[in-house]
């Protein structure tokens, strides 16, 4: 693997620096949490807005707290790339989930300084991506494709406090929110991002270029039987819901470990009443199914579903269902993804494709926009969580890989072949 020279060693440590320096601007002591305009979001504003500034770009806070920096292209008109990730955190969060997206942009855009480019720079670092505050992710991306809603405005947190009442807590006019539209000149969109999971790590490479964003279903399953005593109602006669939830647990494992590609989990199964010596008379349980491919997701989804009721029926205990999410996956664009593999291979790294397991703000930019996103390895598949890390070498790879990019996307603008794409993705 191709290591870090020390001339680049230098840019590559103020990249990791500064996401440390993010990381300590926190609503919570102790820990890294930053929720969507809270008051330590204040904070990490003024500390971009500085870095943005320092790169040369004219920047501004849209009406719903997005950061954006831009640097400006040849002419008026230029086309436009959007480059950008999101600066707010969940719980507890680690130091680099979409914070090392907005720093790395920063460090591309210093690393060309004065070099022409066709086309104009448009940093986004998205105030909101991870749905903590207000229940519902990636408002800040919603808002720059003209998708926000009036009902998301009318969203409360858990004090009561609305989205629009927040913006306007924060210095900003939430009748303004229309305004954070992106430009009509954008072309493209990239993302850089921490892969959140093992593969590459497993893979013992250091980033890779993503080729689809999976689609996710998430539901809500409910088995309902009769609660009895655990010493006097003999097997025969039970109708546990506990135990048909159990069996369809493990079945839900089963589909997933034969399904190439797909993730399949129960992350909750609460049993009520809950108590050892009472047969459980219901059982509320949670799926969640994953895929790139949304024929098979549908079809996992089935599969689980009938497995449910095969094991209710088994046990004279009823099902119910209800389904809170039906993403559609998100392939990237194909002109965007051969530049990215190709700049990968000639960085001198392997840059092969794989899916993303997680949401990201490229789901929603690609309605607009083509998109494309660059991960980099997370030591022991660490995201979420305090100990998420990077390494010297992988933040190297993403930089080269990520300029080469650049240069090879020039020359796709200079031929047309961006805006040809463009057309093809309208």
């Amino acid at each position: 693997m191709p290591h870090v020279l020390l001339q680049s060693l230098e840019r590559v440590e103020r990249v990791i620096a500064r996401c440390r320096e993010l990381a300590s601007i926190t609503d919570v002591a102790g820990e890294t949490t930053r929720t969507y305009l809270s008051p330590a979001t204040r904070d990490a504003h003024a500390l971009v807005l500085g870095w943005m500034r320092e790169a040369g770009l004219s920047t501004q806070v849209d009406a719903v707290g997005n950061l954006r920096g831009l640097r400006a292209g040849l002419s008026p008109q230029a086309p436009r790339l959007l480059i950008g990730s999101h600066i707010d955190t969940v719980v507890n969060a680690g130091a680099f989930d979409g914070i090392l997206g907005v720093v790395l942009a920063l460090e591309l855009i210093e690393d060309l300084a004065d070099t022409p480019l066709p086309y104009a720079i448009e940093l986004l670092a998205f105030s909101e991506e991870e749905g903590v505050r207000f229940r519902k992710p990636f408002l800040g991306s919603l808002a720059v494709v003209g998708e926000l809603t009036p009902e998301d405005l009318a969203l409360p947190d858990a004090h009561g406090t609305t989205m629009e009442q927040a913006i306007a807590h924060f210095g900003l006019d939430p009748a303004e929110y229309a305004a954070a539209r992106l430009a009509p000149e954008s072309f493209a969109y990239l993302e850089i991002h921490i892969e959140q999971g093992p593969v590459l790590e497993s893979e013992d490479r250091p980033i890779a270029a993503v080729h689809a964003i999976v689609g996710q279903t998430r539901m809500s399953l409910r088995f309902t039987g009769q609660a009895n005593h655990a010493g006097t109602t003999p097997m025969h006669l039970r109708h546990d819901a506990l135990a048909a939830a159990a069996e369809w647990i493990v079945a839900v494992e089963k589909l997933g470990q034969a399904t190439p590609g797909l993730v399949a989990t129960v992350g909750s199964a609460e049993p009520k009443p809950g108590l050892g010596n009472v047969i459980a008379s219901e059982v509320l349980a949670t799926l969640d199914i994953r895929h790139a491919d949304d024929d098979i997701r549908h079809a996992a989804v089935a599969k689980a579903v009938a497995a449910a009721q095969s094991a209710a029926d088994a046990r004279g205990v009823t099902l119910s269902t209800s389904t809170s999410i039906d993403q559609t996956a998100v392939p990237m664009a194909p002109h965007l993804l051969a530049l990215m593999e190709a700049a990968a291979k000639a960085s001198g790294y392997d840059g092969t494709p794989l899916t993303s397991g997680a949401g990201h703000d490229a789901v929603i930019l690609a309605r607009r926009v083509p998109a494309i996103m660059l991960f980099l390895r997370s030591p022991g598949g660490l995201s979420h969580h305090p100990g998420e890390a990077v390494l010297i070498d992988d933040v190297e790879a993403a930089l080269t890989t990520a300029m080469e990019f650049l240069r090879r996307l020039r020359d796709d603008v200079l031929s047309g072949s961006a805006q040809a794409g463009r057309e093809a993705h309208a």
